[in-house]
């Protein structure tokens, strides 16, 4: 056999000999053998900066642009269209007063959270629900939703969807109105009372029967959360039914960051983006200080070490994840640094 170094014409040769025949040396891949996140750095959408630009998307007549006011946060090394970070996928969505965005529904879990104006409402399996700044608006994967705006200013909120899960595996499917089968949900009242429940309820493991979380109760279960061992304070967003995640693959959760308290380093192999509702101040994720305020979003790489601190006597801020694929996969890795 004739030896073979990468710098011999030879070598040429028979590396394009492997690409006609669909072969590719694992050597000369940029990705064997690294840590997934290895060297990525969070990326920041201020929402001094993004507020303007939501502005000319508000401006937008276009048919297509008023059934879908919606900017993509874009991960520049994915392209436009991309993944935001791992699996999820999130954008800003707008309506104008009297808008609607027509019902259809799609194998991809959606998240809805509210960021600016109230008034208009999402309708989930023909369940209303009213849009309040800070609200988390579940629409599970094939789960009828629509969005109408009977108010009168703009309101303006966060998605994150499980699209790039989805579509890796194939699973990515979409079907436009109209809705041609009855539906039936429960009113929220039903799971209002803590610790109990009707008996005898049908229950879905995959999603809550609850399709809106109000802020205003949120808030004060942060506020009655003891201390975590990495020092903040959380809450996660669950179905009432069985105390798993509000929905699957993606994982929600309120954290509370005290300025008293030094927060401890924590780092998760997990896709994670995080949105402040209220206070200000600033995360040393991976080695890199991200400054924040309200309303700003930033990612946190997987593997990369984080603490938040809070510069406002206390802030909050909404965490998204795909903590719950890693979980069920059992392949979850979590560490709090003890120093």
């Amino acid at each position: 056999m004739t030896s073979l170094s990468i710098d011999d014409p030879a070598y040429a040769c028979a590396r394009d000999e492997w690409r006609r025949a669909n072969l590719a040396p694992l050597w000369e891949s940029p990705t064997a053998h690294k840590v997934a996140g290895d060297g990525e750095k969070p990326l920041v959408w201020a929402w001094s900066k993004m507020r303007p630009l939501i502005g000319h998307a508000l401006a937008m007549s276009s048919p297509a642009a008023v059934e879908r006011r919606v900017l993509s946060l874009s991960n520049p090394r994915l392209g436009e269209h991309g993944a935001t970070l791992g699996t999820l996928a999130v954008a800003l969505q707008s309506l104008l007063p009297g808008e609607v965005a027509r019902p259809h529904r799609h194998s991809m879990n959606a998240i809805r959270l509210v960021l600016e104006g109230s008034g208009a409402e999402t309708l989930v399996d023909g369940k209303a629900c009213l849009m309040d700044f800070g609200d988390l608006i579940l629409t599970p994967g094939w789960c009828w939703h629509e969005h109408r705006h009977p108010g009168s200013e703009p309101v303006i909120w966060l998605d994150a969807l499980d699209v790039p899960f989805h579509d890796f595996l194939g699973t990515s499917e979409f079907q436009p109105g109209p809705i041609n089968a009855p539906m039936q949900t429960l009113a929220d009242d039903v799971f209002a009372v803590a610790n109990m429940l009707p008996d005898g309820l049908p229950a879905n493991p995959q999603h809550s029967p609850v399709f809106r979380y109000p802020f205003e109760n949120a808030r004060r279960a942060l506020a009655a959360a003891p201390t975590a061992a990495d020092g903040l304070r959380r809450v996660r967003y669950v179905n009432p039914q069985n105390g798993a995640g509000a929905l699957a693959f993606l994982d929600c959760s309120l954290i509370g960051i005290d300025r008293a308290v030094a927060a401890k380093r924590f780092r998760s192999n997990t896709h994670v983006v995080c949105c402040v509702l209220e206070g200000e101040g600033s995360s040393i994720i991976g080695g890199e200080t991200v400054t924040w305020n309200a309303r700003d979003i930033f990612t946190v790489p997987p593997g990369a070490w984080c603490q938040h601190r809070a510069s406002s006597a206390e802030a909050k801020l909404f965490v998204i994840s795909d903590r719950d694929i890693f979980q069920r996969l059992n392949l979850l890795r979590e560490e709090i640094d003890p120093a």
